[in-house]
């Protein structure tokens, strides 16, 4: 880091070029808002749903694991909520949030999405357009 931007103060985050010192929440926002025409992202907080499932003792089921949707974002407008469980991503299978990132890096703007989510037994599937 100090190679690439000169800085010994930590945490140093480098999005699109930009480099920012410290946590500066407002300015990480904003950088990341400002990227996102380029790298869609459903707004989520996921997790993986086979380590949830371990820890809670469950039955163990793959895919991500919606923690929370924010205000106004893609996930938000497919009807994602809080416990669902997304397993496909535009035919590709999700078996963690590591599989989402990827498959939501793959989309451009302005094409068209089908997320497949699991809610409690029932199976179902939302359309975006990123």
């Amino acid at each position: 880091m100090v190679r690439l931007t000169g800085q010994l103060g930590v945490p140093v985050t480098v999005i699109d070029g930009q480099t920012v010192i410290g946590f500066n929440r407002p300015h990480l926002e904003q950088l990341l808002a400002s990227g996102g025409g380029q790298r869609p992202h459903l707004g989520l907080k996921v997790a993986d749903a086979s380590k949830v499932a371990q820890r809670t003792g469950s039955v163990p089921v793959f895919g991500a694991l919606v923690g929370g949707a924010n205000p106004g974002s893609l996930g938000e407008r497919a009807g994602l909520r809080n416990g669902d469980i997304i397993t496909e991503l535009n035919l590709r299978p999700i078996r963690g949030a590591d599989d989402l990132e990827r498959a939501m890096a793959e989309l451009t703007p302005g094409s068209r999405a089908t997320i497949v989510f699991l809610r409690g037994q029932e199976t179902l599937r939302a359309e975006i357009v990123v």
